[in-house]
């Protein structure tokens, strides 16, 4: 009898082990109707996000800098200044005791500056900022590379919109970079900068739209309608590209806030878009 009793409850037992193997070879292939089926690392959710988020790949930004600087140039003026030079005319004795018997000598001073530009034609028509040019005599445009530079002539300029056309006659079809669309540019979007600061030549900054729309007076000139980028922009910059992610031009450099770090402005495309062809007339 006793050993009945333990041959009943051995079987018990191992029907009941048996069940449990079941239950967890069920839970684990997500056989059972009603539980999840679970992967390691949560990759179902990490795909969901990257696809909820997609994300603009960085390393178009070479294959934009190989592409478009080519178009870019470096820009050099020169202004000449007469002025007296008179080392004792600030005395005020002096002044009293020989009056307009002292005549000052003149003396020329050469005056130098340097900004950046782009190129929109094949044959040699050139954007950039009319305060770059503004009061040249001279202007030199030197292209990628810093082997070939060749005298520019200034087309036409627009003071109140910082813009100015330049030409030069290289004898041979130019690189050229095309405009965007500023208007369909939003905050958040990543931008390249190329340009010449302080000289030195074809240096690539990236950034990103910071906000649109920025009204900001420098001196006497008031900017209505900037692009503000954090994109690096230093003295030398002003009239290169602000770039897309797709080569085209969404901005051309214009200013810097001297107080401030990541705050630079750019004059947008589409204020561009609508006067080019009047200012190449």
């Amino acid at each position: 009898m006793v050993r009945l009793r333990l041959i009943s409850v051995v079987k018990g037992l191992s029907a009941f082990l048996a069940g449990i193997l079941v239950m967890a070879a069920l839970t684990f292939t997500g056989g059972m109707k009603g539980m999840p089926h679970i992967t390691w690392g949560e990759a179902t959710s990490t795909e969901t996000v990257a696809a909820a988020l997609p994300v603009q790949a960085s390393y178009n930004i070479p294959d934009v800098v190989s592409r478009v600087s080519p178009a870019v140039v470096t820009i050099r003026t020169t202004e000449q200044i007469d002025q007296k030079l008179d080392p004792f005319f600030n005395d005020p004795f002096f002044r009293q005791f020989y009056g307009r018997r002292y005549r000052a000598q003149e003396q020329p001073r050469v005056s130098q500056g340097l900004g950046s530009g782009f190129i929109i034609s094949k044959d040699g028509y050139i954007l950039t900022n009319e305060h770059v040019i503004s009061g040249a005599d001279e202007i030199e445009v030197t292209l990628s590379g810093g082997n070939e530079s060749y005298p520019a002539r200034k087309v036409s300029a627009d003071y109140d919109l910082d813009l100015a056309v330049l030409k030069i006659d290289a004898g041979q079809d130019l690189p050229t970079v095309p405009l965007g669309n500023s208007n369909s540019a939003r905050v958040g979007d990543w931008v390249i900068a190329i340009g010449n600061p302080y000289g030195l030549d074809h240096t690539v900054t990236v950034g990103v739209i910071s906000a649109k729309g920025r009204p900001i007076t420098i001196e006497d000139r008031q900017y209505e309608n900037l692009l503000q980028t954090d994109a690096s922009i230093n003295p030398g910059n002003s009239g290169g590209p602000l770039l897309n992610l797709k080569g085209e031009v969404v901005g051309i450099n214009t200013a810097i806030n001297a107080e401030a770090q990541g705050i630079g402005f750019a004059i947008p495309s589409s204020t561009v878009q609508a006067v080019i062809k009047g200012l190449v007339k």
